[in-house]
């Protein structure tokens, strides 16, 4: 793909704002004509009001996979976490019928995404644009973040479909609502060490942050 130059001006990027979603604000910010959270998804209740599922245990994170049920943890099933990050979610939580995204927002397609990274100059630069600057929650070098978007991706790992958690603090990825096949469906992701955003097709039963994009 070719590269393009580009600088990202108050016409394409606007300030970031705060929306109530049920009861919970979430920030937000708009890159070019899109409106996208500007922190993860952090609900434990469907649109609807029905609890969804916490999965606070191998085993029972397991079964939700194994049934294709929605569930939700935090890393390492710390709370802590979850005031950083938010909650990893299944993609059954993604794509029930009783909406996890909150009222006015929906989970961003592949399509989505693509359209973000194309904005912002290819998926070769995009993740810079998009990572947050800090080296606190990203390990060094924290390669090529600007933040420019004020997207403000961190680094929450995610939760193998055994129930196993891994790269806390060197990878980002985010669940699109976009089903590849009976056993998986895309996501993006970013790296501590490089500015690319890269699309991968994941099993369904992993647990993956969320960022959802405005109606």
């Amino acid at each position: 793909m070719k590269k393009v130059s580009l600088i990202l001006s108050a016409a394409v990027i606007t300030a970031m704002m705060l929306s109530s979603c049920g009861g919970s604000s979430y920030k937000e910010v708009k890159i070019g004509n899109q409106v996208w959270m500007a922190e993860n998804l952090n609900v434990e209740k469907f649109r609807n009001g029905d609890p969804i599922p916490h999965a606070n245990t191998l085993a029972k994170w397991r079964k939700a996979g194994q049934e294709g049920k929605p569930a939700w943890c935090y890393y390492d099933n710390d709370p802590a976490n979850g005031k950083i990050y938010g909650k990893l979610y299944n993609w059954y939580a993604v794509s029930d019928w009783r909406g996890l995204a909150p009222e006015g927002w929906r989970i961003p397609s592949d399509a989505d995404w693509s359209k973000l990274v194309e904005l912002l100059g290819d998926r070769e630069v995009a993740g810079g644009k998009l990572k947050s600057t800090d080296t606190t929650y990203w390990k060094s070098p924290n390669t090529a973040a600007t933040n420019e978007t004020g997207f403000t991706a961190l680094p929450g790992g995610y939760r193998t479909n055994l129930g196993h958690f891994y790269t806390i603090g060197f990878n980002g990825n985010w669940w699109s609502a976009t089903e590849d096949d009976a056993t998986g469906a895309w996501d993006r992701s970013l790296n501590y060490d490089n500015s690319t955003v890269i699309s991968y097709d994941d099993n369904k039963e992993l647990g993956l942050s969320v960022r959802c994009v405005r109606d």
